[in-house]
């Protein structure tokens, strides 16, 4: 069969034009058609295609070339256009698994060269090896027969260029046998890869951890040795018995970017031993046993049969929002005012005749009083009205309330969007009447309803931490919405915030601009500070630290920059879970008198969380500039770990219990270096829970 196919080779190169002559050759000439493969083949003129056949035609012409750069690319070890094509080029459309017509693939070929870059690169791609590969033995006679039948097509060409008189069919033949001289020696390299390849080492640092109450995940790192040949899979087994028999499962990873594995639906408080081994072309290696060599599945909860703190919290809370709305259904507060002053029923009527007015719009100007203001951007570009302005409703043109207040009833609002007409129903003129505080909050409502009018969308986005104040005594509450798709908005367009920036003429001076001017000065920090906030922490186990300051009308948090929703905080490891022995350990820690000791005790020295803690506090400290010797009088918070979804949990470190909180006027002698800011208490919890 081999030599039917490589016949059929032959004739193919007679019916073709002459491959490379040399190595230097067949560089140049897959680099130069790779050229034209990046063509983007949509941008012929339709209209010169005979039809969908042609285009579909020239579709697999463009892939079948590609499919042919990539072996050209590994076996010339050209790693940089490996790189290229698998990422310009999907696995199928590059038929990456499909062998050629020496029954290689490019994985066979990049590992038998013991090319590990490329062949890493590939099998982060999903390459495989060749099926056709079943045992040593049929590998090893395929490469023999690969050398054999091109040692004997060098040995024909040699002879006919010898014995042929200079001509144009004899520059041809040379051409041939040069090629062909230069694939004889791919196929020696690579059987003399094959044949002094030996099975791979164990591998290293198998480390095995408690995932859940029902599983454990086992982590590990490639082999040591760099003598043998590239490893394509591992094997993890485990099993109850510390020698292996039985085994009580295996799994096998072929997926190499991550190198772990999680067992699950393993029984609670059991023993489960694991190892790990490692193959290559030559077989299995020896397997590594685990560090711990086992682990018992357990969960932190077990301790004391702790239910979570959120279990059905949000459920009940909705099942309370529908039991205030069928209250309020039928209201009395739902009917007409008929009975109210004329002073107040002249004034909100006039705010509703506003509201419903054909003519009602977006401001120009600011006078003095409190307003709100909606950022939709995207990527570079904001929504702005036809003026080029930010769009900006007036909620109170005569505002004297403690704002501080108004301002975080706003921001929980802002969770409901979608029912402002229901709340507006609910605040009625009468009620608003009772208050100055009602009456803002109503206003507050109509002027929301505005924006969302105006817009033609309901969700206005998020609140800003802190409403933006200027010296004549407008106060703006700002919302910030990203749009990742093509919505269309009423009575706006799209500028690049640049242009819209360069374009605005200020009407302040530079010494007290207004509100609007020191909106658009900040566009861009504001942005910045919505997106961060809705990042979110990769999965593991952190450690907070957990620092409030108190004012006389709120108390505010620390938090990073970089991730405002969060605390302060550093990664102790990657797995979320913290087990029963564990929990165990930290409530001993709590009792006593030094929660967080500075250097490992001899019980402790081998704890593999005591450890990662005393690295973990360490960064910590250094993070918020504190120095490492006052971490002596921190404890760590021990009535419960911190849940975020299950596959985020934290642990919280606390100052001194005088110290959670600066009280004003209280000096703090160790200030966190840049890259942090204090938000109002309630505005980050809002932003954590979302």
């Amino acid at each position: 069969k081999m030599t039917q196919q490589m016949r059929d080779l032959q004739l193919a190169q007679a019916r073709k034009p002459p491959g490379p002559s040399s190595p230097n050759a067949a560089k140049r000439l897959y680099r130069n058609l790779s050229g034209k493969f990046r063509v983007n083949y949509t941008s012929f003129d339709e209209g010169s295609l005979a039809g969908r056949g042609e285009k579909e035609k020239l579709r697999k012409s463009y892939l079948f070339q590609s499919n042919a750069a990539l072996f050209e690319a590994v076996e010339l070890q050209d790693l940089d256009r490996v790189q290229e094509l698998l990422k310009q080029y999907s696995p199928e459309e590059l038929d990456l698994n499909t062998p050629n017509s020496e029954g290689l693939l490019p994985l066979d070929i990049a590992i038998m060269t013991n090319n590990a870059p490329i062949a890493k690169a590939l099998l982060q791609a999903g390459a495989k090896e060749s099926p056709h590969f079943v045992s040593l033995e049929s590998r090893s006679l395929h490469l023999s027969t690969l050398v054999r039948e091109a040692e004997q097509r060098v040995n024909e060409l040699t002879a006919q260029v010898v014995n042929e008189a200079p001509n144009a069919d004899c520059s041809e033949k040379e051409k041939q046998l040069k090629a062909w001289e230069w694939r004889y020696r791919l196929y020696k390299r690579m059987k003399a890869g094959f044949e002094h390849a030996r099975v791979p080492d164990a591998p290293t640092n198998v480390h095995l951890s408690v995932a859940s109450s029902s599983s454990v995940q086992v982590t590990f790192w490639e082999p040591l040795s760099a003598n043998s040949a590239v490893v394509t899979k591992y094997k993890v087994e485990w099993s109850c018995s510390p020698t292996f028999s039985p085994l009580l499962g295996e799994a096998v990873i072929d997926k190499l970017k991550n190198l772990h594995f999680t067992i699950r639906g393993l029984v609670s408080g059991t023993a489960y031993y694991v190892q790990v081994s490692a193959y290559n072309m030559k077989g299995w290696g020896p397997p590594q046993a685990s560090m711990p060599p086992f682990a018992i599945p357990s969960n932190w909860r077990e301790y004391d049969g702790r239910a979570p703190r959120r279990r059905g919290q949000a459920e009940a809370l909705d099942h309370l929002l529908g039991q205030v709305k069928t209250v309020h259904q039928h209201c009395v507060c739902h009917e007409p005012c008929k009975n109210q002053p004329q002073s107040r029923k002249h004034s909100v009527s006039k705010s509703l005749k506003h509201l419903f007015h054909p003519g009602s719009k977006f401001l120009k100007t600011l006078k003095r009083g409190l307003y709100l203001t909606a950022i939709f951007y995207k990527d570079d570009n904001i929504l702005v009205t036809h003026e080029d302005q930010i769009p900006v409703v007036e909620i109170d043109d005569t505002y004297s309330c403690l704002l501080m207040q108004d301002f975080l009833w706003f921001t929980k609002v802002s969770c409901m969007w979608d029912e402002i007409l229901w709340l507006r129903q609910c605040v009625t003129v009468s009620q608003s009447s009772c208050s100055c505080i009602l009456q803002t909050r109503f206003k507050m409502l109509l002027a929301i309803s505005q924006m969302q009018g105006l817009l033609g969308i309901q969700d206005l986005g998020q609140v800003f931490f802190e409403p933006v104040k200027d010296k004549q005594g407008n106060i703006l509450i700002v919302t910030l919405k990203e749009v990742k798709t093509n919505q269309t908005f009423e009575s706006v367009r799209w500028v690049p915030i640049c242009k819209l920036q360069t374009s605005r003429k200020s009407v302040s001076s530079p010494e007290e601009p207004t509100a609007l001017d020191m909106l658009l000065i900040s566009v861009q920090d504001k942005l910045a500070y919505h997106q961060r906030s809705s990042h979110a922490l990769s999965p593991g186990l952190y450690l907070g630290y957990l620092k409030l300051c108190s004012a006389v009308d709120q108390i505010r948090v620390l938090v990073p920059e970089r991730l405002p929703n969060i605390l302060c905080h550093v990664k102790i490891r990657s797995n979320p879970n913290i087990s029963r022995e564990e929990w165990e350990w930290l409530q001993k820690m709590a009792s006593m008198e030094e929660p967080v000791p500075a250097e490992p005790e001899a019980e402790t020295s081998n704890n593999p969380l005591f450890q990662e803690l005393q690295v973990a506090i360490k960064e910590l400290m250094t993070l918020v500039n504190i120095p490492l010797q006052e971490a002596k009088d921190f404890r760590l918070y021990s009535q419960e770990v911190l849940d975020f979804g299950g596959q985020v949990s934290f642990l919280l470190l606390l100052p001194p219990s005088d110290d959670v909180c600066t009280a004003p006027g209280q000096n703090n002698p160790y200030t966190p270096r840049s890259g942090f800011l204090t938000l109002p208490l309630q505005i980050f919890e809002l932003g954590e829970e979302k």
